[in-house]
């Protein structure tokens, strides 16, 4: 093999490893994509910029051209995470199930979601008690929740409801299923399948207020 057909594999080979050109849309979008995966893996502290720019195949210049830097994009990328899980939330209670198949459902699916992306949520909480742009940015994800959650509601059981009531269950849920997620049932010597059924079962009975 000729000195140049090695040279021209090589060069095919390694851009094999990188994306193609496309649109700055599409390279934000492998830039979140990466980000969430890295700091998931390797947590906020773990990380910087630069690693987060080589795991989807860039240079760490094209990073700063869409992101300012490790915080913008760990919350682009929690952003990206809370919107994929309200979105099956509301497929769920728009597929009209019965309220307990319904709980049953959305309860393990959310426990494997939080499982699945535990270290970038970890990420995210470290930071909100110390940092007051990724809390102001938390505390926005929460109230856009709690107006998901009036909008699921029937319009008669969202009127007697209230806010305060909806924030309850949301904040009671959503720990319960974190407590399976990360290990703390398990633990505590706590059998995780009943305690995700009393979970569910909390759920339904909300579901049907």
């Amino acid at each position: 093999m000729s000195a140049e057909t090695t040279a021209r594999l090589r060069l095919a080979r390694a851009a094999e490893g990188r994306p193609r050109r496309g649109t700055p849309e599409g390279t934000r979008e492998r830039l979140i994509a990466a980000a969430a995966e890295v700091l998931n893996r390797d947590g906020y502290f773990g990380t910087d910029s630069n690693a987060i720019a080589r795991a989807a195949g860039y240079s760490p210049a094209t990073f700063y051209k869409h992101f300012e830097d490790k915080r913008a994009i760990l919350l682009a990328a929690y952003e990206r995470w809370v919107g994929a899980e309200w979105r099956h939330v509301a497929g769920t209670v728009r597929a009209g199930l019965p309220a307990a198949e319904a709980a049953r459902h959305l309860t393990t699916w959310v426990i494997a979601h939080h499982r699945r992306w535990r270290g970038l949520r970890a990420s995210l909480l470290a930071l909100v008690g110390v940092d007051d742009v990724v809390r102001a940015f938390y505390l926005t994800q929460r109230r856009r929740q709690l107006e998901w959650l009036a909008e699921l509601r029937r319009p008669a059981a969202a009127a007697s409801a209230g806010r305060e009531a909806d924030a309850l269950r949301l904040y009671t849920f959503e720990r319960a299923c974190d407590a399976i997620a990360n290990g703390e049932t398990a633990a505590l010597g706590l059998d995780a399948e009943r305690f995700e059924a009393l979970i569910a079962e909390q759920m339904a009975g909300a579901w049907r207020a």
